[in-house]
């Protein structure tokens, strides 16, 4: 089955076929058919593209010979292209999602040796110039490209060169991408329905700025009032955040009440939703008393920050502004938000996706640059400098509440539900997956999504809109990978085969593996559906029997 026909009436092929043969690219890429670099190098000559190289690439481990073609898209999008040789090719286009804020040039050798033009930019901005969120900084051409002009104008300039290199349009485009790369994945198919055939988004962050003003605000829930809520310990006095003890005992409790709710004793929750766990009710047997704080016992500020990260942000009327996290997340915490001597009090999402985001992403006005080190978040020296700074402990979550953010969230959200020009009118597939654990962007937000996408395009049909979109929950999972439960599979296949054969994805198997032996292995079953445990009777909890074939979805 082929999805595209050509973009030329029948009568005119032959004469633009004529006319293909005798201009200067066509010809010359002819007469060196036999020698992959000059065919290759041709590319240069591309006419209405900006090529900057076009170079032969030898063959390297698992990764074949190609052509690589690197190109600038004005103002300032690099992209670059990874041409399979045409024996090598399997008809097939495809983009490589983003991570972070990006500003580099990602490879994907794996799907190159599988056959696949790959397609990807730095999104307009070079992060060794400009870090973290600064491209932003009075720079709306800047935010626009990352928003959404970049990874389009990508997909156009990668297609053209399929187009000059191969003699023929790809038979079908893909698009894969997890985090930024999920966000740009539903953006595609919200602004640019007809650019891809299938659509691959991993926890997708496109609620984009309610989540980066929820980092922000969940940081602060650490640091403020001299660390007040940690719920890292200085155990010694020396004045770091030595043990993580409480945020390990946080978690051992969850699983105590809820890992068996499944029926599967195994350290992760099937559902977090399923849990009820109240964290003053369930820790009051470990409140400290008025001795103090220690990594035995929690103080009413620490239990209080677990609260809030359990509720999501909140503004002064008390209403939740962006989920909150999942329980059985909770050794997610460490890395991400909690300042610990490991990190030297710079976790994970302070000095990446948060830390300078509300400086330079999140008001139509910035309110100033970072400060330079933002685990000082109480010193600003350079309030009055030629470029004052803004700390992010200055943020103020009603901000967001009030519409401070309006025209961020026209250029970066993705949150638009109705699919119809997507998924029905241009017949595409949608595959959502989201990692329970993911403690970075919330696996609660794309249920949130998944389901107004299915009212808006589906009149909530659940039935209908799987013919075209299925989530998938990974219980355990981390952002994109890792954590506890069964967290690896290949994104794609099953993407290409429901677009390529009609053939829906009824589960994916996913695996845990330790030192390459893999210890857990589950399907990841159709929201709303899970996996329940079907296998020799009695042996639920037996490891042994954690395999495939022993869950069915229901």
């Amino acid at each position: 089955m082929t999805r595209r026909c050509s973009r030329y009436p029948a009568r005119l092929l032959f004469p633009l076929l004529t006319l293909a043969l005798a201009s200067p690219f066509f010809s010359s890429a002819v007469l060196a058919q036999d020698d992959p670099a000059e065919v290759c190098a041709a590319l240069e000559n591309t006419a209405d593209l900006t090529v900057l190289s076009a170079r032969l690439m030898p063959a390297a481990d698992t990764t074949p010979a190609y052509c690589y073609v690197r190109g600038l898209i004005s103002p300032s999008t690099q992209y670059h292209v990874q041409l399979p040789l045409p024996e090598n090719w399997n008809g097939r286009f495809l983009q490589w999602g983003d991570g972070g804020k990006d500003g580099d040039l990602d490879f994907a050798d794996h799907r190159l040796a599988e056959g696949y033009a790959v397609a990807n930019s730095n999104t307009g901005h070079d992060s060794a110039t400009e870090p973290g969120s600064q491209f932003g900084f009075n720079n709306r051409q800047s935010e626009i490209d990352f928003g959404y002009r970049s990874v389009h104008l990508t997909v156009m300039a990668g297609k053209a060169l399929v187009e000059r290199y191969y003699r023929s349009e790809p038979t079908y485009s893909y698009f894969e991408g997890c985090s930024t790369g999920g966000r740009q994945g539903l953006m595609e198919a919200q602004r640019f329905p007809q650019d891809f055939d299938g659509i691959v988004a991993g926890a997708p962050v496109n609620y984009y700025q309610a989540l980066n003003a929820a980092g922000v605000w969940w940081l602060q829930r650490m640091f403020k009032d001299n660390f007040a809520g940690n719920l890292a310990v200085d155990t010694d006095g020396d004045g770091s955040f030595d043990s993580v003890k409480l945020l390990e005992t946080l978690n051992q409790r969850v699983l105590q009440q809820c890992d068996a709710n499944d029926g599967v004793s195994d350290g992760v929750l099937t559902n977090p939703l399923s849990c009820n766990f109240e964290p003053q009710r369930d820790l009051a047997d470990l409140a400290c008393g008025a001795d103090g704080s220690s990594d035995q016992c929690f103080t009413p500020a620490q239990l209080q920050t677990i609260a809030d990260f359990y509720s999501g942000p909140y503004d002064s009327s008390g209403n939740i502004l962006y989920p909150g996290k999942a329980l059985g997340s909770e050794l997610e915490w460490i890395n991400l938000y909690t300042p610990t001597a490991r990190n030297r009090n710079a976790p994970t999402m302070l000095v990446g996706p948060a830390g300078d985001h509300v400086n330079y992403l999140f008001y139509e006005q910035d309110p100033g640059v970072a400060i330079p080190d933002l685990t000082q978040p109480t010193v600003v020296t350079g309030r009055n400098a030629a470029l004052p700074e803004f700390s992010w402990l200055e943020f103020d979550i009603n901000d967001l509440a009030e519409g401070d953010a309006t025209l961020m969230q026209s250029l970066m959200d993705a949150t638009d539900p109705d699919l119809t020009r997507f998924l029905k009118e241009h017949d595409g597939k949608l595959l959502l997956y989201h990692g329970w654990s993911d403690s970075l962007s919330s696996a609660k937000a794309t249920v949130q999504y998944f389901n107004a996408m299915v009212d808006a395009t589906f009149a909530g049909q659940i039935g209908a809109a799987g013919d075209s979109t299925r989530l998938f929950l990974a219980p355990g999972m981390g952002h994109c990978s890792g954590g506890a439960g069964p967290n690896t599979w290949d994104k794609l296949p099953a993407l290409v085969d429901w677009v390529e054969n009609g053939s829906a994805p009824d589960s994916i198997i996913a695996t845990r593996s330790t030192n390459g032996v893999v210890e857990n292995e589950r399907p990841l079953c159709p929201y709303p559906q899970e996996a329940v445990y079907s296998g020799p009777a009695g042996g639920a909890n037996d490891s042994t029997n954690w395999v495939a074939a022993n869950f069915s979805c229901r």
